[in-house]
């Protein structure tokens, strides 16, 4: 019946039954999602350009210098940060329209024509007459191409490129501009970096920032209706809001207009408890256009951005753990290159497609990151859709037991009260800093079939890990913090990729039989105590946390694996 249902509403035929085409879908579903596809540059004109004057100024001197070649101006970062607004305000600025004679818009977008493309070029230096229109339709792609470039030959021109998603889009477009060597330009606004990078080798690249506090709160004020009618707890209120926008105009414009209709303290803390639903609620635009970013992914690149769904709200995340995590999951594929540098690849590219923030490098590596609150809980729900992950809610007692993986951010005690026995789970994520007791986890007729066990618990509790961890055979992803000794069934994880113990400086006891995990790639544990047989271990890529002293009765010629 599901399936049914989902072959409906997608608009999916047999296509061997006649008239049952996509063009016969009901509502016209298959030109529906198509059109959807094709965003629009629509800009609001009320709106007030905030926070970004001295990027307009920097703009703007690109734009005007004194370079003759024509050259690329690409603005690139994640969706609704303003791209499209600080394009439109560098297309209207008087300085722009008295220096370019010929300026043309054109949006992009994930579906695009580039017959479509160029005509709408043509006819926004040319006109919408009558003889226009007719010569246009008549030509082929290549007719169009020439006639674009021969109008475009003697003026000295600026083409906004507005949207721009691949790479092809650009190589299709940009044999129709042509460099007379007059200072023409071409503005590009994009979500990827890599489309930045194939533009033009010498041309001007801008990574939009997101707002300061103090420019968000004054974004928020001027779209507020009435911002007099705010007392002080409302105010208070409204800013701890706007915070939680993390800088993101769009969703500041959204909870601005909302918070507009909504006029008593009571109603406005409704808001804030559920922020994120309501501002979808009020806006499909949010959700679409962060929708947008996550569709254009590959089934690999899905996994790993729904996979920060785990982690709570504004968690900074350790790279070198997410990166093991997808390995564990196997998100990451085996092949000749290192796996470590794939995954690491998958990571560069979400921060290139501006899904996932920098919060620190580390030797010219990304060492943290995060991801923002809107986009982890487009993450959360996507993830959801697929029977992905779900994170246990303590007030509804429940959790779906068709997800693979679990994550606790609290009531961990409440969570083993429920009966797992049926669920099918591959990945717990114990994330709840109030956990302390090791003894209740039914490590044998519940957890069994564990590939990844991430367990984060209270550091000064130095629980013992039962001997029954012994028999979680499948797993390759073992984090414990809070862990003071390890049992020697430890050795039994023969699959076992990761071993993360008390990562913050916390010494632990690791046994003689660690040395017996033949897979080990990663091993992160201040160990007291000198491992012997250590060089058994020649898989091990990663070492951390081993004294100086400890060497001395180690035998490191055969770890030849390590980074």
């Amino acid at each position: 019946m599901d399936i049914s249902r989902k072959r409906e509403t997608y608009g999916i035929r047999d296509i061997n039954n006649a008239g049952e085409g996509p063009s016969n879908c009901p509502n016209n579903q298959y030109d529906m999602v198509r059109t959807l596809k094709r965003t629009t540059s629509y800009v609001d004109e009320d709106h007030i350009f905030v926070g970004f004057q001295d990027v307009v100024q920097t703009l703007l001197a690109e734009l005007l210098k004194a370079e003759l070649h024509r050259s690329v101006i690409s603005i690139y970062g994640m969706g609704g940060l303003g791209k499209t607004t600080l394009g439109r305000n560098l297309y209207i600025s008087p300085n722009i329209v008295s220096s370019f004679p010929t300026r043309a818009w054109i949006c992009v977008s994930q579906e695009y024509n580039t017959m479509d493309l160029l005509r709408n070029i043509i006819k926004s230096i040319q006109g919408c007459t009558k003889e226009t229109l007719d010569l246009l339709e008549k030509m082929t792609e290549r007719d169009l191409e020439i006639y674009l470039r021969d109008l475009l030959k003697e003026p000295k021109y600026l083409v906004v490129v507005d949207d721009l998603w691949h790479r092809e889009a650009w190589e299709s477009l940009k044999r129709a501009f042509p460099d007379s060597k007059n200072g023409s330009r071409v503005i590009i606004t994009t979500r990827k970096e890599d489309v930045t990078e194939r533009a033009d080798n010498k041309g001007f690249v801008y990574r939009l920032r997101f707002l300061s506090q103090e420019e968000s709160w004054d974004l928020f004020c001027r779209k507020l209706l009435d911002v007099r009618a705010m007392v002080s707890a409302m105010e208070r209120l409204a800013k701890d809001m706007v915070d939680k926008c993390g800088g993101l105009p769009l969703a500041i414009v959204v909870l601005s207009g909302l918070l507009s209709h909504k006029r008593g303290l009571e109603e406005r803390q409704k808001v804030k408890d559920n922020l994120w639903q309501k501002i979808k609620d009020d806006s499909i635009e949010v959700s679409y256009i962060l929708s947008l970013s996550y569709n254009d992914l590959s089934t690999a690149l899905k996994q790993c951005f729904l996979y920060f769904g785990i982690y709570p709200e504004d968690r900074v995340v350790h790279v070198d753990h997410i990166l093991w995590l997808w390995m564990a999951e196997g998100f990451v594929p085996t092949g000749k290159e290192i796996m470590e540098d794939v995954a690491e690849g998958f990571l560069n590219e979400l921060i290139r497609r501006s899904l996932i923030q920098v919060v620190r490098t580390f030797w010219e590596k990304v060492s943290k990151c995060r991801i923002h609150d809107l986009l982890r809980d487009l993450a959360v729900q996507k993830a959801l859709e697929v029977n992905f992950l779900d994170i246990y809610d303590p007030r509804k007692h429940s959790i779906s037991s068709f997800c693979l993986r679990h994550s606790i951010h609290s009531q961990g005690k409440r969570y083993l009260s429920l009966d797992l026995s049926n669920f099918k789970l591959r990945s717990l994520m114990f994330l709840d800093p109030d956990f302390l007791k090791m003894g209740l986890i039914k490590f044998r007729n519940v957890f069994q079939h564990l590939y990844v066990w991430y367990l984060e618990i209270r550091v000064d509790n130095k629980s013992i890990v039962p001997d029954a961890i012994g028999s979680l055979y499948h797993l390759k992803f073992l984090r414990l913090r809070g862990i003071y000794d390890l049992p020697s069934s430890i050795g039994n994880l023969k699959l076992l990729q990761t071993l993360l113990v008390n990562d913050y400086g916390y010494s632990c006891q690791l046994p003689c039989e660690t040395a017996d995990l033949i897979n080990l790639r990663h091993l992160v544990a201040p160990y007291s105590k000198p491992l012997k047989r250590i060089s058994k271990l020649t898989s091990l890529q990663v070492l951390k946390g081993v004294g100086c002293d400890q060497w001395k009765d180690v035998g490191p010629i055969d770890l030849v694996n390590l980074q």
